[in-house]
């Protein structure tokens, strides 16, 4: 993955999950994913984890990119991000935050439309270097 972008302090990878933080929230998406997956609404989780926690591969991969990794729940990142254009952006969604700016480069649509972790990955990387070139 050399040809993916070299970390730099001010920018980052931002993945954002369609749920909210917190215990209570946990514990119901849990229980969602479990007895009822087709009502979960988050596809970024729904991809990455299991019923143990985030996947190892996923894990490796986001380790691998080259820039910092975080990860956000909703009502995080809307108030982290509370003055930016992309606040209400349909999630699940990655962007890349560069010294405050954000630039989507995962779609929600990109992530309900992967089928397996594979293809997710695939859409994270070839955003990324879309990224880099815009920027």
């Amino acid at each position: 993955m050399s040809d993916l972008p070299v970390e730099t302090p001010d920018k980052r990878l931002v993945f954002v999950y369609n749920a909210d933080g917190g215990p209570l929230n946990a514990l119901r998406d849990i229980w969602v994913r479990v007895a009822r997956p087709a009502d979960y609404a988050c596809a970024l989780c729904r991809l990455t984890y299991g019923v143990r926690g985030m996947d190892g591969r996923w894990r490796q991969f986001t380790r691998s990119l080259g820039l910092p990794v975080a990860f956000l729940h909703r009502d995080e990142f809307r108030e982290q991000f509370a003055t930016s254009p992309l606040r209400d952006v349909e999630l699940p969604a990655a962007v890349v935050e560069d010294r405050g700016a954000l630039v989507q480069v995962v779609s929600a649509g990109q992530m309900r439309a992967a089928a397996d972790l594979d293809q997710l990955m695939d859409a994270v990387t070839d955003g990324l270097r879309r990224a880099d070139k815009l920027a």
